[in-house]
């Protein structure tokens, strides 16, 4: 395992950050600026801005907090929501954005990820996978969790590296919100099928339980959200937890 990444996630919709169980019955929590200043104090490594409204309300992201928010923290910053098209990406760049997060676009038009590695790099292409468990597989889901295509999620995420994805941020609806746990199992194939940066997400509710997604989940960067917006955990506690337990961290 090499240095991995702490990451604070804020889900944002109508210019505050909110969080829900299952991407549903979403709370607000508070102001993203805010929050985005405190984890950098903290140490957080790299932050995650989700317009969440944005896909499912068929509108753009709301470019003006984004520029508010990259021009308060200088530590890379990933934007996703609404984003459908090389334009898109563009903007969200110049607003200020380290990298892209492509979700439901990606399922409907694929080659939209060849199309932004060619354009900006892979390593500005994220690919935000929302998982939900069917039998015995998982299968990638659009529109914030709510259209399930059918499509097997670890398959998608093979298919998203040969078209030049440089990351995956891979989300289990299922564990959304519940405080339950990562789910390993799904962290862990996707972490095994394919050579790129894993980020597990969804579902933890315990410094314990992040480092289950390192160590069982095999994943390269936690990222979580409830914890920290509500002051149970700090960046800099989660650190100090993993280089107890022997994770390399950055400082």
């Amino acid at each position: 395992m090499g240095c991995v990444r702490v990451i604070p996630c804020l889900d944002v919709n109508n210019g505050c950050v909110v969080k829900g169980v299952g991407f549903q019955n979403l709370e607000e929590k508070g102001d993203p600026l805010l929050f985005a200043r405190s984890y950098e104090e903290q140490g957080a490594d790299e932050l995650v801005f989700l317009d969440v409204g944005a896909t499912v309300e068929s509108r753009k992201m709301t470019l003006k907090l984004l520029e508010e928010i990259s021009s308060e923290i200088f530590i890379p910053l990933t934007a996703g929501g609404g984003i459908s098209s090389e334009e898109d990406m563009r903007s969200v760049l110049r607003a200020g954005a380290d990298k892209v997060s492509l979700c439901s676009a990606a399922l409907r038009d694929p080659e939209l990820i060849r199309r932004g590695a060619r354009a900006f790099g892979s390593q500005c292409i994220v690919i935000s996978i929302d998982a939900r468990k069917a039998g015995e597989r998982w299968h990638a889901c659009t529109h914030g969790g709510k259209q399930d295509t059918g499509i097997d999620a670890i398959d998608w995420g093979k298919r998203c590296r040969e078209l030049g994805a440089g990351e995956i941020l891979l989300n289990s609806i299922d564990r959304d919100g519940t405080q339950t746990g990562y789910d390993l199992e799904l962290t862990r194939a996707m972490s095994q099928a394919v050579d790129i940066p894993v980020i597990a997400s969804g579902g933890v509710g315990t410094v314990e339980q992040l480092l289950e997604g390192l160590q069982q989940g095999q994943a390269d960067a936690v990222l979580l959200a409830s914890l920290l917006h509500e002051g149970r955990l700090t960046v800099k506690e989660i650190k100090d937890y993993f280089r107890e337990k022997g994770v390399d961290v950055r400082c």
